[in-house]
């Protein structure tokens, strides 16, 4: 899993510079269904300090079966949305700030704007609290029943996924973006929220968004 570890790399650095997380806080995976084996940061290394071979390799019950550094506390909640999400490939888990205030609030971000549709729903829902890096968090996980790309963690943070890294990554982004914007609307009174058909109406006009190639689909408005 070559590429999968140096895109774990390469998007770790991302995300910090990008803001979505500080310190050694959040992680990265990719899941290879043909192998059913899991690449993930590796526990309290920071991102620009991670090097390929620090990235874990380990199936989805929890075993390693490659790298000698502890991976992430975490492994367990990405194992889960791959068992509970069976098209995602990728995951981004981070405590970016604005998501992190809604998880907190246990409240979910809602379509104040359509390009929520990049996550593939009208609505990111709030999974309940539990202790990080626990059975109990998956469990969590795996409770909320939504066919979108994200969630939230209460009083924790955020998780995004998607079909690629760069594809989560994206999502990740966004919904903080979203999250942000309606932390603001809130700020001055009361955001408008688009119905449940107009998103399923973007999500619809996103398939077709940017340089399509027949036979794919857009990148979801970003």
């Amino acid at each position: 899993m070559e590429k999968a570890r140096q895109e774990i790399v390469d998007y770790g650095k991302k995300m910090s510079a990008a803001r979505l997380t500080s310190g050694t806080s959040g992680n990265l995976s990719v899941y290879d269904a043909k192998t059913g084996y899991m690449a993930i940061s590796p526990s309290g290394v920071g991102y620009f300090d991670t090097k390929p071979e620090d990235i874990v390799i380990m199936k989805l019950d929890g075993t390693i079966v490659e790298g000698t550094m502890k991976p992430s506390s975490e492994h367990a909640l990405h194992a889960t949305i791959y068992k509970t999400h069976p098209d995602a490939r990728a995951i981004v888990h981070a405590h970016a700030t604005y998501c992190t205030t809604f998880a907190c609030l246990n409240q979910p971000i809602r379509a104040c704007h359509y390009l929520i549709a990049g996550a593939e729903c009208a609505t990111i829902p709030c999974a309940d609290y539990a202790t990080y890096g626990t059975e109990e968090l998956a469990e969590k996980v795996e409770a909320v029943k939504s066919d979108g790309l994200a969630m939230l963690l209460a009083n924790h943070g955020m998780v995004a996924f998607g079909p690629n890294m760069s594809k989560a990554f994206n999502v990740a982004e966004n919904v903080e973006w979203m999250a942000e914007i309606q932390w603001r609307a809130m700020c001055v009174g009361t955001p408008s929220i688009l119905s449940d058909k107009e998103i399923a109406n973007v999500i619809e006009h996103f398939k077709t968004y940017g340089q399509v190639k027949e036979g794919e689909t857009g990148k979801g408005g970003y």
